[in-house]
């Protein structure tokens, strides 16, 4: 069964460790299936550069638990390898709980853990951290240890002495190396589709050749042999005459799952990209417009001069669906004002205005107020949320034409968080859903089902 790559916290190495593998593999003409735990798109994007196939999310509290076996199995039995990326520390989950961490999805696929510790500064104390984890659930097999930031062989020496009794296979001494140190923002790693630095495969394979047990490692690598659950049908769902959808889809929209766009698809609706950073006008033939996630925020101005797009999207606006989340709803506001405090000109759809905030992220739990193009009223559904910006609401600098269309306007649902109150959130009316919350649809079935009803209207 193939390996989770865990850690005792974010930032030690998790992500630098499973692209160091992918590389190697890719140099050597293998091929290597990756999976990234939780709702994060960067670290997916970087798995996925580097000519390997698509990195998967596995996230139970998005996707429920059969859902993630029935993705895991699916996929990584069609490679001989797979390795799977954790996410922040390993038990570290659903607010103060171990729900949906990756220690969940460990025992859940049965996977063994290799740890990546970061040494500096430490020997005997890593001894501590190690023996700490391991004791803290005796269900959970961590089987290997790498070990981060060790830069002379006294420190490696020191480190094999204290572990030399220890149950748990050494799998690697990581030194220091900007070479492989991963450029990050705000929101995490720098996608690579966002001028992120490219990753040098043949410098990633050849550090790993240096420094890890790659022998030893391999044989936590290798594929499930039989697959557990049924394929995941369809069939409900196809529809036989569908209408095109638009997705905007470019270096500053690109915050999607992969199985969104497999399964629509699959159920046979037509997909055609939009580039708003190229200026482009939303194609004739589309219905509906899907507009996911990014960094509209550092393209303000690029945006703002994007008048063909921006036209287009207003024209969209009076006779087709949008669907839009976190950084795609910040377009559909009036302004958006960038880190310089500089307000830059957007469609001026919904009536807001975006501004840097303080980060606001975390799993929401959801519930519809109505029945709208996207949830039922009363049903409820899980999303995700992660941004930065906030948004002011700008009635009172409307004009009556407008505000009186505006009044259409009114919050779909109600979410939360693990540790807060439920709150209104979001815009809709029968043309349109824009909101924070970024949803998984092909692992909600009725969610997909509304959705897809929607973007098949006729207005």
């Amino acid at each position: 069964m193939p390996c989770v790559i865990s850690s005792p916290s974010t930032d030690s190495g998790k992500t630098t460790l499973s692209l160091l593998i992918s590389c190697w593999a890719f140099s050597k003409g293998i091929k290597i299936q990756t999976f990234k735990v939780g709702p994060d798109y960067l670290d997916q994007q970087q798995l996925s550069s580097i000519g390997q196939p698509i990195c998967r999310n596995l996230d139970i509290f998005l996707n429920g638990e059969e859902w993630v076996q029935e993705s895991f199995f699916k996929h990584s039995l069609k490679y001989e390898f797979s390795l799977i990326e954790g996410a922040m520390g390993l038990f570290d989950g659903l607010g103060a709980t171990t729900y949906s961490s990756t220690a969940n999805i460990s025992k859940l696929l049965n996977a063994p853990v290799i740890f990546i510790v970061n040494a500096r500064g430490q020997v005997a104390s890593l001894l501590a951290t190690v023996r700490g984890f391991k004791d803290f659930d005796s269900e959970l097999s961590i089987a290997g240890i790498i070990f981060n930031n060790v830069n002379s062989d006294r420190h490696k020496k020191l480190i094999e002495e204290v572990f030399k009794n220890e149950d748990i296979e050494i799998l690697g001494f990581l030194p220091s190396d900007s070479k492989i140190t991963l450029n990050k923002s705000n929101l995490g790693l720098i996608s690579p589709l966002d001028n992120g630095k490219q990753i040098d495969i043949e410098y990633f394979a050849n550090y790993a050749e240096r420094n890890l047990d790659l022998f030893s490692l391999i044989k936590f690598l290798k594929s499930p042999q039989k697959k557990i659950f049924n394929s995941a049908s369809f069939e409900d769902f196809k529809i036989e005459k569908s209408k095109p959808i638009a997705i905007a889809e470019d270096k500053i929209f690109h915050f999607q799952y992969p199985e969104t766009k497999e399964f629509l698809s699959d159920v046979g609706i037509p997909l055609i990209s939009w580039s708003i950073y190229d200026d482009e006008e939303i194609p004739n033939e589309a219905s509906s417009l899907i507009i996911p996630g990014g960094f509209p925020e550092k393209y303000a101005e690029h945006i703002s001069n994007s008048k063909k797009s921006l036209n287009s999207l207003r024209k969209f606006r009076e006779n087709g669906f949008i669907y839009a989340e976190c950084g795609g709803m910040m377009i559909l506001g009036d302004f958006i004002k960038d880190e310089s405090g500089n307000n830059h000109k957007m469609s001026g759809i919904l009536p807001f205005r975006s501004k840097k905030s303080k980060l606001t992220v975390g799993y929401r739990y959801i519930e519809g107020l109505k029945d709208t193009p996207i949830i039922r009223q009363n049903q409820l559904i899980r999303g995700h949320e992660f941004h930065y910006w906030e948004i002011e609401n700008n009635l009172s600098e409307l004009d009556l034409r407008k505000a009186e269309h505006h009044m259409k306007l009114s919050s779909p649902w109600k979410i939360k968080s693990w540790e807060t109150e439920y709150k209104n959130e979001g815009f809709f009316d029968q043309k349109l859903h824009a909101s924070w919350i970024h949803l998984h649809l092909p692992s909600s079935p009725k969610v997909a089902k509304n959705f897809i009803d929607a973007t098949q209207i006729s207005f």
